[in-house]
């Protein structure tokens, strides 16, 4: 299912994006200690980071029938950064675990503060998902 999240991330297609996570995926941020269970919020997530990101691309694809790794390139606040979305699979190939890992630390930080300015938005977006 990979391929189909990368391809829905390229397109920033997030339905396509929700319908590659399973519902009690758990989605692990670069700049949050704590990790955010469940398909709502994991999807209003992705569907700010998007927006947030510059000039996104994945670069490189590692992966096997349980899990992927996608490194990406991306700008924040216009900081270039590198990172890395690490996907685990259940047998149905939805996502189940998504681990993301961003440097260097100055553009994590950047990427932080712009997550956090738009955190309400995020709880309010995984409202409206859950309510779905």
């Amino acid at each position: 299912m990979s391929g189909g999240f990368r391809a829905a991330v390229e397109a920033g297609d997030v339905p396509a994006m929700q319908a590659c996570l399973a519902d009690d995926v758990v989605f692990r941020s670069p700049v949050a200690h704590k990790p955010y269970p469940g398909k709502a919020i994991t999807s209003a997530i992705l569907a700010h980071v998007i927006e947030v990101f510059e000039d996104f691309r994945y670069v490189r694809e590692l992966g096997d029938e349980s899990g992927h790794a996608l490194v990406f390139e991306a700008k924040v606040g216009g900081l270039e950064l590198t990172g890395c979305d690490f996907l685990v699979l259940d047998a149905d190939g939805l996502i189940t675990d998504f681990m993301v890992m961003v440097r260097p630390l100055k553009a994590a930080q950047a990427l932080a503060e712009a997550m956090a300015a738009r955190f309400p938005s995020i709880v309010e977006l995984a409202a409206s998902y859950g309510a779905e």
